[in-house]
């Protein structure tokens, strides 16, 4: 692995509560959270949910990575999940988390996510 471990961020998620956010406010829900390319891969697949609460995972574990968490620093929409052409994710900041980023000297990140029946995680690692 190329760099120093600058922090690292982990979270998990249970699905059903992601599916009960869902039903009850729909695609706002998503449009809250994500960004329009997530919208698209997420809702390309049979069941949305798991990868949506991927995402909200690993959204929460870059926030918590950055030292922001979720607020004023850091925005649902300023953490961008990205998938390679083999599947493999990443991460992309926009906006004010970019910000932070770059002022703890933060320039590449490894992620990884997984879901089970029940939940959703994501474990991050901050690198410089």
């Amino acid at each position: 692995m190329e760099g120093n471990v600058v922090s690292v961020g982990m979270d998990l998620v249970d699905l059903d509560r992601v599916d009960k956010i869902l039903s009850r406010y729909g695609l706002g829900f998503a449009e809250r959270i994500c960004t329009p390319a997530e919208i698209i891969y997420c809702f390309s697949l049979v069941n949305p949910v798991p990868s949506l609460a991927a995402r909200f995972a690993a959204k929460e574990a870059v926030s918590k990575a950055l030292g922001t968490g979720i607020g004023v620093h850091c925005s649902w929409r300023d953490i961008e999940i990205t998938r390679s052409g083999h599947g493999v994710p990443g991460v992309l900041l926009h906006g004010k988390a970019e910000i932070v980023a770059l002022k703890l000297g933060i320039n590449s990140w490894r992620i990884s996510l997984t879901h089970s029946k029940y939940s959703a995680a994501a474990l991050v690692l901050a690198l410089k």
